[in-house]
């Protein structure tokens, strides 16, 4: 079942906070990487070796990005994974394209399509 957040869209303070979070190249790599492991998500000392970042540095990075909203972590046993919030992403993009093509259907599928939107 789809999660109720990827169908709605954010609104502006959140979004603006996520854009914020993802506005630095180490924490927008941490997210890519995150978005690429997909639900199994990764622990910090894998996505810090993956990324060639000091583990305390990574550290802050993911809280940051886990306070816009856009990553989240479990607990399991004596480690924390990370995983990207793929509904809140989703929820970010749709903020972002809910007027593309002057607020038309034109079926975007990828950035090559949206800009071909006339």
């Amino acid at each position: 079942m789809e999660s109720k957040i990827a169908t709605q869209l954010l609104d502006e303070p959140a979004a603006v906070k996520a854009l914020s979070a993802l506005a630095q190249a180490q924490r927008l790599r941490a997210f890519r990487a995150l978005v690429t492991a997909g639900p199994d998500g990764l622990t910090p000392g894998a996505m810090a070796e993956q990324l060639c970042v000091a583990p305390s540095a990574l550290s802050f990075h993911l809280k940051e990005l886990a306070h816009s909203g856009l990553v989240h972590m479990e607990p399991r046993g004596r480690n924390l994974i990370y995983r990207a919030n793929f509904p809140h992403m989703s929820a970010l993009l749709g903020y972002l394209t809910e007027h593309c093509c002057q607020g038309a259907d034109c079926a975007v599928t990828g950035v090559a399509d949206c800009m071909s939107c006339d």
